[in-house]
């Protein structure tokens, strides 16, 4: 009777230890699940940043001269705010940008807005700001946000914005128009722009630099 009872014991021992033990690993998983969604989704405080860096977006985008593609502070304001955001919310922020421009918000240049200017010959060079947003989201994410990773993060995703904002003139100009040759399409599109837009890069990462702690210490 008494080993009988020893066992019927032990019997039960294990099977609150087992029962134990699941209940935590269950518990583990899950914490570890809502870790997973927290890194994965915005806080409160991301979304104010995003919102506050997509406006800023917007208003150097209305600075602007006339041309074949309008020169702008958009570019500079695409650099800054990844650089003080840093790649996934920066990236966010010109998402919600073009979003705006897309439902008819006139955040483009010129105080426009709709989808017929991103579907136009110029689309594809804000369309390539995404492009810049992601391609500077996975060079930081990879090598780090030190100066000259930061540069050529940007460089990388500015190259990006010509080569999609380029193909994408091509073909829509080319429908309307007729084709034109790669050479005069870059002389219209691309080379007028390029020094003011290396200029407009190191400028935003120096204020970048400059402005970032003090934002921080303001919890921005």
């Amino acid at each position: 009777m008494h080993t009988g009872s020893g066992k019927s014991l032990c019997r039960m021992i294990r099977q609150n230890l087992e029962t134990e033990l699941r209940s935590r690993e269950s518990k583990n998983l899950l914490r570890s699940m809502k870790g997973s969604e927290m890194k994965n989704t915005f806080s409160v405080g991301d979304l104010t940043r995003i919102a506050i860096a997509a406006a800023l977006i917007s208003l150097c985008s209305w600075i602007s001269i006339p041309a074949a593609v309008p020169f702008t502070l958009q570019t500079f304001a695409v650099f800054l705010v990844l650089s003080l955001l840093g790649g996934k919310n920066g990236t966010a922020a010109i998402a919600v940008y073009l979003l705006l421009g897309a439902v008819g918000v006139p955040v483009f240049a010129g105080f426009t807005g709709g989808l017929g200017i991103l579907l136009g010959n110029t689309g594809g060079y804000l369309l390539g700001f995404l492009l810049t947003g992601i391609s500077y989201w996975c060079v930081t994410a990879r090598l780090g946000k030190s100066k000259w990773e930061e540069f050529l993060a940007l460089l990388l995703g500015l190259l990006l914005c010509y080569a999609l904002g380029t193909l994408w003139f091509s073909v829509v100009y080319a429908r309307a128009n007729g084709a034109v040759g790669l050479g005069t399409i870059l002389s219209w599109c691309v080379l007028p722009f390029i020094l003011p837009d290396l200029a407009k890069l190191v400028l935003a990462l120096t204020l970048s630099r400059r402005i970032a702690p003090a934002l921080k210490k303001t919890g921005f």
